[in-house]
């Protein structure tokens, strides 16, 4: 292993769902995580109570620690809050995760293992083994018709480009900088994928299959598809002759 495994989670109004999700993945990632771990909640001031919730649990676990966030603020800019605290604290691999369990905290460990060999891993939904559930069909069709736009974009072959199950070697994070990712949604994590592939680094696809959330309200908006969609081809252009 590289060094401690950093969890990001970053969460608004989950309050049904951080405490249940820490405590299914602490024991995945004490086991996986040889030398060591950490999770790192991110909360955008929820006012669901959330945050008093993930006090709680960073009160009860070591292993757990909490960022307050004054508003929200974007999922992208509170994962970079995160992975800037977790290279600051010394992270050796940085994982992002769903906070409302629609990633099974279990298959952490196949991300982790499979980091061993590689600089990001993706968690797919589009290879073989991975999928969808309880998904409507137009939402099936707008995600994988995103893949496929992206991918034709920005020349990429990786099949999963907007899922946010992802392991990061601090390398990787260190390298892309970060301080001018401003994307956020679908296009924050393409443009993270983009910027490692154009960096040279070794990504994989691991299988994963993704689940509605069953309990709080969903995020996706179609403010956030319209958004990937025009920032995606200027991704293109912006790193043009780097």
């Amino acid at each position: 292993m590289p060094g401690p495994a950093w969890l990001i989670l970053p969460t608004y109004n989950e309050v049904e769902n951080v405490d249940p999700l820490v405590r299914a993945v602490l024991p995945v990632l004490a086991h996986a995580a040889t030398d060591g771990h950490r999770i790192l909640i991110v909360d955008d001031n929820s006012p669901d109570g959330t945050g008093d919730v993930a006090d709680r649990l960073a009160a009860e676990h070591d292993a757990v620690e909490v960022l307050h966030r004054a508003s929200k603020d974007g999922l992208g800019k509170a994962y970079l809050a995160g992975f800037d605290a977790a290279l600051r604290g010394g992270a050796g691999l940085v994982l992002e995760m769903d906070a409302d369990f629609s990633h099974d905290p279990g298959d952490l460990a196949r991300i982790i293992a499979a980091a061993e060999g590689a600089d990001l891993v993706l968690g797919s939904r589009y290879v073989q083994g991975g999928g969808v559930v309880n998904w409507a069909l137009p939402r099936r069709v707008v995600s994988r018709a995103g893949c496929y736009y992206a991918q034709a974009v920005l020349g990429l072959r990786q099949n999963d480009l907007t899922g946010g199950f992802k392991c990061f070697r601090r390398e990787v994070l260190e390298a892309i900088d970060l301080p001018s990712v401003h994307a956020q949604g679908y296009a924050f994590q393409v443009e993270l994928t983009y910027r490692a592939v154009k960096a040279g680094f070794r990504v994989v696809e691991v299988p994963i299959v993704f689940s509605e959330r069953l309990r709080g309200q969903s995020k996706m908006s179609p403010r956030i598809a319209v958004e990937a969609a025009w920032l995606v081809p200027q991704l293109r252009f912006r790193t043009r002759g780097r």
